[in-house]
């Protein structure tokens, strides 16, 4: 992730100003319905009813006012009243409804950002706390606690203003109780920076416990979770994880308590005291302080209190959550370095690597070092190798996940940076090694969108029995409408792992495509089906640019030219015959394999 400027990324008001224009913009209105509904609730309670509504009555007694004028009274604090409930009813109502707005939209913001993120990002564990953090906006429900305290801090000021002035009206020297509220917005300020600091902390411990929690309950380990012992590292692991956690729980715990308790002396106690005190030396020694202003002002220092010791909280805790929002800007403002350009890609005629080096973040050594190939139209080119020479590297690069360190790519004569990326990649049907088939229907999982006509159904019929699969798909009870996996579908169904590999490459029968690039499109298959699937991808890819990367050699006998990998760079160019005359390292793979395949025949027999 690329660094921003300190002063920029510590800013603490830039960040507040970022997160009110986030909710906005995710959900437009809901700040201000938090506005209207914390000072219709202390506006009306703290102010009109505890202390307007009471003096007024009180002076009316003391003037011996008449029934009628008790009684307009009484009938306007009703309206007043009337008016501050249904305020609070309809923005609670509205406040229920857009928040379900953000979930929604941020949520659509932060999955659209994390699929543009560099490859690299994922390599990265700094990455995943990064990532961790921004989505803990919308998990733990951050936004809300945002919204709820901004809203909090306009009505304590728009409540504490009219306080101030009623308590200045009788004397002003009641308002030393505001130097009590300073020390309760340190403490709470203080507090909040320490809670922040302390969650960054725990943020790799709670992904190790998340990490354990997922993996226990998915099909793909439970095998192993069963069958190994496993399981005991993978406790031990979350046991480890929650130990951390509660050392640094306990690290922090004895200082947030004692700010909390210096909070709650300087916001609670002292105020109080210091106001029932004063108002009595007035009320029974100076004897200058009316009835209806004593009973008055005792609930008016005590409310100005709370409005104060409320702001204070507020405030910290509006700050605290600024910073989560700071985690969520880090994560939203990331640039890739793999940068797109603005060429589309034309019909495909040719590629070039020209001695093009590659190093993985952290990796001690290069994985391609100075490769150089290039790859015409209509060719059908096998790329193979030993595990770990660069085959799986050149996909990568070639697709644009990474960037090379150094060399150049081209596409049709042209660097290939200079092209639009969804535009390369659109010309390109792939079909990984690490192949994932999605809690998905069939149709879905082929066509990667929904089916929309009788058009799609056909295409997707042809792609699986090009694929070799469709015979199987149609004994399902739902067909192509069967959902793959029980997670969220009870008639849903599993695969075998050749037959998830199959599929996944009946999503590349399913493209209009100009180049094929298949990374070991059969290893989870077996000899048979490997051969019927090369048969139907030969078919398939007539009049098409086909790139087989693979270490098992039967597809390097259908090419037209084969490319050794070796240590990152290319070893032995040539056909099959060429190679095999050559008596080299492709050579002596291939009658390995052979003799395996030989052996494993007469073991059936």
């Amino acid at each position: 992730m690329k660094k921003k400027n300190k002063k920029e990324k510590n800013s603490l008001f830039s960040n507040i100003i970022y997160a009110l224009k986030t909710i906005n913009k995710c959900s437009p209105m809901l700040v201000t319905s938090y506005v209207l509904m914390q000072t219709a609730q202390w506006f009306f309670v703290g102010f009109i009813q505890q202390i307007l509504f009471l003096r007024l009555l009180l002076q009316l007694i003391e003037n011996g006012g008449n029934f009628e004028s008790f009684a307009k009274l009484v009938l306007l604090f009703a309206c007043a009243g009337f008016l501050s409930k249904a305020t609070d009813y309809v923005m609670d109502y509205f406040v229920n409804t857009r928040v379900k707005y953000f979930y929604k939209n941020m949520n659509d913001l932060i999955f659209r950002k994390a699929v543009k993120v560099d490859i690299a990002c994922f390599d990265n564990p700094n990455f995943y706390n990064i990532y961790k953090r921004a989505t803990e906006i919308v998990a733990n429900d951050h936004f809300i606690e945002f919204s709820y305290n901004f809203g909090n801090i306009l009505a304590n000021i728009i409540t504490g203003t009219f306080l101030v002035v009623y308590v200045v009206s009788i004397d002003y020297k009641l308002l030393l109780i505001l130097l009590f509220a300073g020390v309760v917005f340190i403490a709470s300020t203080v507090k909040g920076k320490i809670e922040v600091v302390r969650d960054k902390e725990m943020t790799s411990h709670k992904r190790s416990k998340d990490y354990v929690k997922r993996t226990v309950f998915l099909k793909d380990f439970a095998k192993d979770m069963r069958t190994s012992g496993i399981y005991e590292v993978m406790h031990n692991r979350f046991k480890t994880a929650v130990d951390e956690n509660r050392a640094i729980l306990k690290e922090y715990g004895l200082k947030m308590m004692l700010l909390e308790a210096t909070g709650g002396f300087f916001g609670k106690a002292l105020p109080v005291v210091s106001a029932y005190s004063y108002a009595t030396y007035r009320f029974v020694v100076k004897k200058n302080l009316a009835i209806s202003d004593f009973s008055v002002i005792v609930t008016a220092v005590s409310n100005l209190k709370d409005v104060l010791n409320n702001l204070s909280d507020s405030i910290a805790k509006l700050f605290r959550e600024a910073e989560y929002f700071a985690n969520l800007r880090e994560f939203m403002e990331y640039e890739p370095t793999v940068i797109s350009g603005s060429k589309k890609a034309e019909e495909f005629e040719s590629l070039e690597f020209k001695d093009v080096h590659f190093t993985y973040p952290d990796a001690k050594r290069p994985s391609l070092n100075g490769l150089s190939l290039k790859i015409n139209k209509n060719e059908t080119i096998a790329v193979v190798g030993k595990n770990g020479a660069g085959k799986t590297t050149f996909v990568k690069l070639l697709l644009r996940f990474y960037d090379p360190d150094g060399g150049t790519i081209l596409y049709n004569g042209t660097d290939i940076r200079e092209y639009d990326i969804a535009s390369l990649r659109e010309k390109l049907a792939t079909v990984f090694q690490d192949y994932k088939v999605f809690a998905l229907t069939v149709n879905e999982n082929v066509l990667c969108r929904e089916t929309e006509n009788d058009s799609d159904s056909e295409n997707v019929d042809s792609a699986l029995k090009s694929a070799g699969i469709f015979e199987k798909i149609m004994s399902l009870p739902e067909k192509k409408e069967t959902v793959f996996t029980r997670e969220f579908d009870e008639k849903g169904t599993g695969l075998s792992g050749g037959e998830q590999q199959k599929l996944c490459t009946a999503r590349m029968f399913a493209r209009n495509f100009d180049f094929a690039l298949l990374d070991e499109p059969s290893s989870a298959l077996d000899p048979i089906a490997e051969y019927k699937m090369y048969e139907s991808l030969i078919e398939a890819t007539k009049d098409k640019t086909v790139i087989y990367i693979s270490h098992r050699l039967s597809s390097a006998v259908l090419s037209d030219r084969i490319y050794v990998f070796d240590s990152g760079t290319v070893s032995e160019c040539g056909t099959h015959d060429e190679l095999m005359a050559n008596g080299k390292g492709y050579c002596e793979m291939f009658n390995l394999q052979a003799s395996s395949y030989r052996n494993a025949e007469g073991g059936d027999e």
